[in-house]
């Protein structure tokens, strides 16, 4: 779908002023994030605005400390429940880690997403129970699951939920509930992954014990909370920022191997590897095998181990790409067919495969803008997976249909759920009525917000040093968007597989650059000759060489910038 540009309104003199030992360019670049002053934007590089806010601030977090110590001293059996995701399997890894550390009996338990589902369930428990468990701690997961936590506790077992996602109206009858967004609790950042809440947890125990900070897991906080797009600002954004400086010097043979198999380079690791290549590849192990095979990853002591699980995860990311491009297209056809795309996109299938139904949903709504759900028809039970649009809140849509389903949770934007057949299509009907009370009348468009217009002069090393000092860049402190206006496409070819991106040879009046447009080797045939441009500026390292390229985020015919229909003013 075509994207409305939006550009940012010039600065005000004063801000020029307050701002002038940056360049014009910077200047705006800052401005957009919020910094009105010299001060601010110099606080901003250093940190200097941040706190390590006391993790004793969360609710529960006392009571869950205390009990512990408890079973630590008591050598009872600890042991860590987590997601199959790459946030739940890094937070996984990270309390298995600083539990063992201080002596703790711990082992840990992460479901198969086809044979269980997400979260906690009623016959994982009570084998945790059967194998001697006494203490589950939740990571990543949880926080609604009333009734198989009430399961826990008729077995004898304790639980310590940590969880970050949106709580339910109830919370479970667990020993400690630890989740900054539950109703009540006085933390002051609200936005931490669930690697995030796992840390903060290590990090109270340890405060309590007298020992030092899990500063070593920081390279695990870093990889799940930019793998889970949760927003790099506040304290995220420092825990993130600290944790690339581990992972670009991190010496766990796992993640060494995993960046050497990528073709990564120490040193210049940052949010990107981890969004585009570290976190998929610990994704793909629990959405198309088990998500065991990421955690031992994480783990490994051997080289030669970390190296045989480092290829595994890559082919297995491979046969993930290439289900996700089938699987986007049934769905396409299932869901949207030849005509407008609805409301409210849904394609369901008894053949789509669980693992890649969140991916698919996300690539239905890229390409049309609405809120999509696609799911696995099963033989008693559909599994989905929604994505959905800054004016649609999926939970919350969720939530006015809790009544027909037997499962769900999530947050704004992203979401998971189960119902069983027989109540499919009464909830079909249903979440399809909020969406239209939700969105009609609304013009559902897709929005790229535009930092400033360039010209390629004022694209130089000097700038992408700037922009690389902004790091950890990403949700909530997004990489700087830039336009170029009538441009020459100098040379063009589609590259990668089946043609699926766009590689381009860009000039103005006085330089040249190299592009890449992602997934937009279907322009080849019709591009024109010149054009206009919205990018990043980024590094390209190939051969031990680097060089600036353009990440090519929307191209259109030259002069659709003085077309108030593609184009318009914003704050």
């Amino acid at each position: 779908m075509e994207k409305r540009w939006k550009l940012t309104p010039p600065l005000p003199p004063e801000i020029q002023n307050s701002l002038a030992d940056y360049r014009p360019v910077e200047r705006v670049i800052l401005f957009n994030r919020g910094m009105e002053t010299k001060h601010q934007a110099d606080a901003y590089f250093a940190l200097e605005d941040l706190k390590d806010y006391d993790p004793f601030l969360m609710s529960g977090m006392d009571q869950a400390v205390e009990r512990l110590l408890k079973a630590v001293r008591s050598r009872e059996k600890i042991v860590i429940y987590g997601d199959y995701d790459a946030d739940g399997v890094t937070a996984t890894a990270l309390l298995v880690e600083v539990l063992r550390r201080i002596g703790a009996s711990v082992e840990h338990y992460i479901p198969n997403r086809f044979d269980e589902g997400y979260g906690l369930n009623h016959d994982a428990l009570t084998k945790i129970r059967e194998r001697g468990g006494e203490l589950v701690i939740t990571v990543d997961c949880g926080v609604r699951a009333v009734d198989e936590i009430e399961h826990a506790v008729s077995l004898g077992l304790e639980v310590i939920v940590t969880d970050h996602h949106q709580p339910g109206l109830h919370l479970p009858r667990a020993f400690a509930v630890i989740n900054p967004s539950q109703k009540g609790d006085s933390y002051p950042f609200k936005g931490l992954a669930g690697v995030g809440v796992a840390y903060k947890l290590a990090q109270a125990l340890l405060r309590r014990l007298g020992e030092r900070e899990p500063i070593e897991s920081l390279d695990l906080v870093a990889i799940g909370t930019v793998a889970d797009i949760v927003p790099l600002y506040g304290e995220n954004r420092q825990l993130v920022r600290m944790g690339l400086e581990q992972l670009n010097h991190t010496q766990r043979p796992g993640l060494r191997a995993i960046i050497e198999t990528i073709g990564y380079e120490f040193g210049h690791l940052n949010t990107t590897t981890i969004g585009f290549g570290i976190g998929p590849r610990l994704n793909a192990a629990g959405r198309i095998d088990s998500a065991e095979r990421a955690f031992n990853l994480l783990m490994a002591i051997e080289e030669m181990e970390a190296k045989r699980l480092a290829n595994q995860l890559e082919e297995i990311n491979r046969q993930r790409q290439r289900i996700t491009r089938e699987m986007v297209e049934e769905a396409r056809m299932h869901g949207v067919g030849k005509g407008p795309p609805p409301i409210l996109i849904i394609a369901i299938d008894p053949d789509f495969n669980q693992g890649v139904i969140g991916l698919t949903a996300s690539r239905l709504v890229d390409e049309f803008y609405r809120p999509s759900i696609v799911a696995s028809y099963g033989d008693q039970v559909t599994i989905g997976s929604a994505r959905s649009i800054s004016e649609f809140h999926i939970t919350e849509a969720l939530d006015e249909c809790d009544d027909l389903l037997e499962r769900y949770g999530g947050h704004s934007a992203a979401a998971g759920f189960s119902v069983r057949n027989e109540k499919l299509d009464e909830f079909i009907q249903q979440i399809n009525k909020v969406a239209a009370k939700k969105l009609s009348g609304i013009e559902l468009r897709p929005t790229l917000t535009v930092d400033t217009i360039v010209r390629f002069s004022d694209l130089d090393w000097s700038l992408l040093e700037f922009i690389e000092r902004m790091e950890p860049c990403g949700c909530g402190n997004p990489l700087p968007v830039f336009a170029v206006q009538d441009v020459e496409v100098v040379s063009k070819r589609s590259v990668g597989a089946e043609g699926r991106h766009l590689k381009l040879t860009m000039r103005d009046e006085r330089k040249v650059f190299d592009a890449i447009a992602f997934r937009q080797g279907h322009l080849y045939k019709n591009l024109p000759q010149r054009v206009d441009l919205a990018f990043r500026l980024e590094r390209n390292d190939y051969m031990g060489i680097s060089s600036l390229q353009l990440n090519v985020l929307d191209v259109r015919s030259a002069g659709s910038l003085g077309d108030l229909n593609l184009t318009i003013q914003g704050p």
